[in-house]
């Protein structure tokens, strides 16, 4: 058992109001999940943390908790192309939340534009 405390509905409110507001109420479906996660560089074991996982189109998106409040996150197309946001960990949801859209809506319109030429 992880000693990480579990995503509370507080938490998951907070991800589904920014969800809502970048796709539409209630278009995308969040999963509460686990994961296995190096909590730091040198650590050797992984530890097993609370996240929240979600897909859009056939983008996949994971923000995992990583300890009372601190949370991070990435969003993947498939094993070969996987993103963060640049920030090792927010101490805040909703911020992590937003950054995470934000990077990935601008990731999209590069990789849609790339398809097209």
């Amino acid at each position: 058992m992880s000693a990480i405390p579990d995503i509370t509905d507080t938490e998951k409110h907070t991800v589904r109001q920014v969800l809502n507001e970048r796709w539409g109420k209630d278009k995308v479906d969040m999963h509460l999940v686990d994961v296995e996660a190096r909590l730091s560089p040198a650590d050797r074991e992984l530890t097993e943390c609370p996240a929240l996982y979600w897909e859009q189109g056939d983008c996949h998106f994971v923000l995992i908790k990583t300890d009372d409040s601190r949370y991070r996150t990435q969003f993947f197309y498939g094993n070969r192309e996987q993103f963060g946001t640049g920030i090792h960990e927010y101490d805040n949801i909703g911020d992590c939340a937003l950054s995470l859209l934000r990077l990935q809506a601008d990731h999209e319109s590069t990789r849609l534009a790339e398809q097209e030429s």
